[in-house]
């Protein structure tokens, strides 16, 4: 990969924010940051009197954590519970317990029910009073862009596979390719290959269970087997 090839991957990157267990450490899936979020805001858009401002998914407790079953995607979080954070201005038409309660409500059911996120905390910060009655803002699509084709042979199977999960949009590329495969060595064990499977999930469907589903799929289209990762980047 070029200079500049680096430069673009490493930025985007950054962009799709902290790596996030998806599900618990069976569950071998991950979302970005950024597809959470917007999925998280888009909830939270239909609360009248109320506009999110800063908001950030990680761990709960670090020292809280399970080994996954797989390989995670690099730099991702291990499974463990989850906090959300979040600024918020409110109209005072009731009362900001009341406001406060309404939103952690939505956003911790939004996290399990439309995602599958294991969030035991809701942390929320009332910064400012707001006079009018804030309008929805449009929450842009998130993550990358489709992954262009991936390369000839058995990364092919395993891309076609993901797309024949119901509930996966299309496959992306934020970590450079939407499939990866390698080989995986293990002191004492024989070497085993491993894929990790990049997708964008659409919003009718539970991403938790996307992921799962994938993961079989991918597994049982390659000869050897591998063990598989799936790396949520987008919810559309």
């Amino acid at each position: 990969m070029t200079a500049d090839g680096w430069t673009r991957t490493v930025r985007h990157r950054l962009g799709l924010g902290r790596l996030l267990p998806l599900g618990g450490p069976r569950d071998g899936a991950w979302i970005s940051e950024e597809a959470a979020e917007a999925a998280l805001r888009r909830a939270a858009g239909g609360l009248r009197g109320v506009r999110l401002d800063a908001l950030r998914i990680g761990l709960a407790d670090q020292q809280d954590t399970d080994e996954p079953v797989v390989p995670p995607p690099p730099s991702a979080l291990p499974p463990g519970p989850l906090r959300v954070t979040a600024d918020l201005a409110a109209t005072p038409t009731e009362p900001l317990p009341v406001t406060a309660a309404r939103v952690r409500t939505t956003l911790a059911d939004a996290a399990a029910e439309l995602l599958g996120l294991r969030v035991t905390e809701v942390d929320l910060r009332v910064t400012s009073l707001l006079d009018e009655v804030p309008q929805p803002a449009p929450v842009a699509p998130s993550g990358p862009p489709p992954a262009g084709e991936p390369a000839a042979g058995e990364e092919t199977r395993a891309a076609s596979a993901a797309l024949s999960v119901p509930g996966v949009d299309r496959l992306t590329a934020g970590l450079g390719r939407a499939v990866h495969l390698e080989e995986r060595h293990r002191e004492g064990a024989l070497p085993r290959r491993h894929a990790l499977v990049e997708i964008a999930v659409r919003a009718d469907h539970r991403a938790v269970e996307v992921a799962r589903e994938v993961r079989a799929v991918v597994a049982e289209a390659l000869p050897d087997h591998p063990t598989v990762a799936v790396l949520v980047t987008a919810i559309v």
